[in-house]
């Protein structure tokens, strides 16, 4: 899944690709590096972020959608947790639901089992402002998977085909860089859901605070992550560099099957 953020502030890449054709470019090339998945975002989850209206917010990733769904045979991902963006994504053919707050705004759980789409839920402890403000857990693993099986139950209890979902642990979102380490040390505990599981590590905090490298500097650490999760199971990949990640799955694929 590679990532396009259309936001002038998104802790990575935000103001690369907020025209319109940076953006276009970006995604042309990712799909030429391998990626079966294009992740569009037009808000930034990161700490401290300013809320978008949903007005600005289509603005930023419709253009982007329809562009992507024209020009290439991948799937597209809107990554929100407003309901109209929802709706309007999947109308201009987005094909998957990505929501941080796992369908818990208002209306969302309603708008999603609606849409005909699956959903990427994933786990968040407090809001994105908030949420790096000393995060405690009693057993972070045991937790995330409570959060899941509870979330699970809504969605299907509103009419949502358990098949639909796909579970995100939310690494860097409410855990302390011992949190995220365990949870992809433990990666397993959570396919006891029999879902798919996608990881979003690229590039994020718990690698820069390990290693003391700066956003741009954490390509090896992102491409350890990519391997290491992988190997964990992880069905779905979300990263910035496509290209590297490829090939180091592919090295993976490669090796795996002599075995």
């Amino acid at each position: 899944m590679g990532i396009v953020n259309v936001t002038p502030d998104s802790f990575s890449d935000g103001g690369a690709y907020t025209g319109f054709e940076q953006a276009c470019r970006h995604v042309d090339h990712m799909v030429e590096q391998g990626a079966l998945v294009i992740d569009v975002g037009g808000e930034s989850t990161r700490p401290g972020a300013a809320e978008v209206s949903v007005a600005e917010e289509l603005a930023r990733v419709l253009p982007i959608i329809e562009y992507t769904a024209k020009k290439h045979d991948v799937w597209i991902s809107i990554d929100t947790s407003k309901p109209e963006v929802m709706e309007a994504a999947v109308n201009a053919g987005a094909n998957l639901i990505n929501d941080v707050r796992a369908l818990q705004a208002p209306g969302a759980l309603a708008m999603a089992a609606s849409l005909d789409v699956p959903i990427c839920l994933m786990h968040m402890q407090g809001e994105p402002q908030t949420m790096q403000d000393a995060p405690v857990y009693d057993d972070v693993v045991d937790e995330v998977a409570a959060f899941f099986e509870l979330r699970i139950a809504y969605c299907e209890a509103a009419g949502i085909e358990r098949e639909r979902l796909i579970l995100d642990p939310g690494f860097g979102f409410g855990k302390t860089l011992a949190h995220n380490y365990r949870l992809l040390a433990m990666l397993p505990a959570l396919h006891e859901f029999h879902l798919p599981v996608l990881v979003g590590l690229s590039r994020k905090s718990m690698i820069g605070h390990l290693l003391g490298r700066d956003t741009d500097q954490r390509l090896a650490g992102s491409l350890a992550c990519a391997l290491i999760a992988a190997q964990q199971g992880a069905q779905i990949i979300r990263v910035h560099d496509v290209a590297e990640t490829v090939d180091v799955l592919k090295v993976m694929s490669a090796t795996m099957e002599q075995l």
